[in-house]
């Protein structure tokens, strides 16, 4: 994807969403806190909530429980499931700061090599936008989507949605220390310190020589040292390591803390089946965490 840190404001015909462009700076984006101390408070990262409220809420209590006051969002706010007005309003008032992900994007512009489930849930999400009747509202929403960059820069690491080299689309996958060894060596080669990424929904640390670890190989955190590292934070609403829970994670100045909390799979595999435009199979996947 060129132009990383591009404004996304125009579709793929190069047209705005009519409801999209008045006031955009009432929804700043805030930028990563300068101040030394803020940086040493716990930080909460969170992606691929997909929909998910049921996930999401018990996501936000697990947080707040916590008394983490933030919290950053790695894309794919909606897609696939059935609650995206929901989140996405959840999350414009409880993150500081939202990256675009492939999900997002096709809604905002259009679905790119997705599959048919996917692209029958993007257009019927992007629906559920433009049929709100609150004028400000759906405003609101299409305005925080348009402003979503596509990256994090933060003194301490580098967030994006899929991967450093193409942050909305390219997985970074763990049998890539077996089949790509090439693809993470490039990757590595271009990378400082620490990189947080979403998308594939698996979560777990590669490092570079190569190799990926699990949260339950690292005992449920990742202690950081010198070394480069690129942290998959996993799904808050599709999980696909097997377990259904939902997935994120914690920074603390010394270490990266992974957490999962479950939620009531069932509520949500029922809301999708009610909706005839989603794939039940979008449902059906959550309970087992595939």
């Amino acid at each position: 994807m060129a132009g990383e840190t591009m404004n996304l404001h125009q579709n793929s015909q190069g047209m705005e969403p009519a409801s999209h462009v008045k006031n955009a700076a009432e929804i700043p984006v805030a930028p990563p806190p300068a101040d030394e101390a803020a940086r040493q408070e716990p930080l909460a990262i969170i992606s691929d909530i997909h929909a998910n409220m049921e996930a999401l809420q018990v996501v936000m209590g697990e947080i707040k429980k916590r008394d983490i006051r933030r919290i950053y969002c790695l894309g794919d706010v909606i897609g696939y499931g059935p609650n995206p007005l929901e989140c996405l309003d959840t999350v414009i008032e409880a993150c500081d700061f939202t990256i675009m992900g492939n999900h997002d994007f096709a809604i905002f512009y259009e679905p790119f090599n997705f599959n048919t489930a996917a692209e029958n849930a993007a257009y019927w999400t992007r629906n559920q936008f433009e049929a709100d009747t609150d004028r400000p509202r759906r405003n609101r929403r299409w305005r925080y989507l348009g402003r979503m960059q596509t990256r994090i820069v933060h003194k301490r690491f580098l967030a994006v949605h899929g991967s450093p080299r193409r942050p909305i689309n390219e997985y970074i996958f763990p049998d890539d220390i077996y089949s790509a060894t090439q693809k993470l060596a490039n990757i590595f080669d271009g990378l400082k310190h620490l990189c947080f990424v979403g998308h594939t929904h698996v979560p777990g640390v590669f490092v570079p020589q190569p190799d990926f670890y699990s949260p339950e190989d690292l005992g449920g955190e990742y202690r950081i040292t010198e070394e480069k590292a690129i942290i998959n934070v996993g799904s808050v609403g599709q999980p696909r390591d097997h377990d259904p829970r939902a997935s994120f994670a914690i920074l603390h100045p010394d270490r990266v803390e992974f957490v999962r909390v479950a939620y009531d799979v069932n509520k949500t595999v029922e809301k999708v089946r009610s909706i005839d435009a989603l794939d039940n199979f979008l449902g059906q996947r959550l309970l087992e965490g595939t």
